[in-house]
């Protein structure tokens, strides 16, 4: 059975996940992470992609992105598959390395936007890369020390989120930390990676109902993907 077109459009928000074949480890070491995060940055100074959070997790990675001047797969392509071609080169290995094909997940702004960002950066703190909410403030293998305004990270739109928790960015930085910290004792959220947002394969109509559909449909039919 032939794959379904995943869902896209201009603005649309996705929550991106990768996962090593056979779990294999898909970061070993700075260079790769670099690698990876340059590669990123390069898609967000082009508008393909808006990074809003992001969490490298050694054997897979989270992304929240929103869709910009290319389509997400023409992105996640790029990406992906010159990260693929160095790390294989710098650590003398052939063949695939992710699991399948990334898993996209396209969501609306409310409540997901900051519920998806709190979920995806603490992801380092419940998987023991960081020990302590403190010490995730300044990680740097995440989206949450460029929100919070301790590792520079240009290409990252930090503004957005940010923007929630007021206009001061001083009062907003604390109160967007309080909002991380609240959610350590929510725990685990399996509703964010898949049964309480719109899966981003099946009908184009879960797409139109999101956004502007006349815009959307016009896109959709300049890149080919409706009549």
């Amino acid at each position: 059975m032939p794959r379904q077109p995943r869902l896209d459009a201009p603005g649309a928000l996705h929550h991106v996940m990768g996962r090593g074949i056979d779990r294999i480890k898909i970061f070993r070491n700075r260079k790769d992470r670099d690698d990876f995060l340059g590669r990123l940055a390069d898609l967000c100074k082009i508008n393909a992609l808006q990074v809003y959070a992001w969490a490298l997790m050694g054997n897979h990675f989270h992304l929240l992105i929103r869709t910009g001047n290319q389509l997400l797969s023409n992105s996640m392509r790029k990406l992906l598959t010159g990260y693929v071609v160095n790390y294989n080169r710098r650590h003398k290995r052939y063949g695939h390395l992710f699991q399948n094909r990334y898993k996209s997940i396209i969501c609306e702004d409310d409540p997901y936007l900051l519920e998806l960002t709190r979920y995806i950066h603490l992801n380092s703190l419940r998987a023991g890369l960081v020990k302590s909410l403190d010490e995730l403030q300044g990680y740097q293998w995440c989206g949450h020390s460029a929100i919070n305004g301790r590792v520079n990270r240009e290409w990252q739109d930090t503004e957005t989120v940010l923007a929630y928790f007021g206009k001061r960015r001083k009062g907003a930085i604390e109160k967007y930390e309080c909002f991380v910290e609240e959610g350590i004792e929510i725990g685990s959220r399996p509703e964010l990676v898949g049964g309480g947002l719109i899966r981003s394969l099946g009908g184009w109509s879960q797409v139109l109902s999101l956004s502007n559909c006349k815009v959307i449909t016009h896109w959709f039919k300049a890149v080919g993907l409706i009549a």
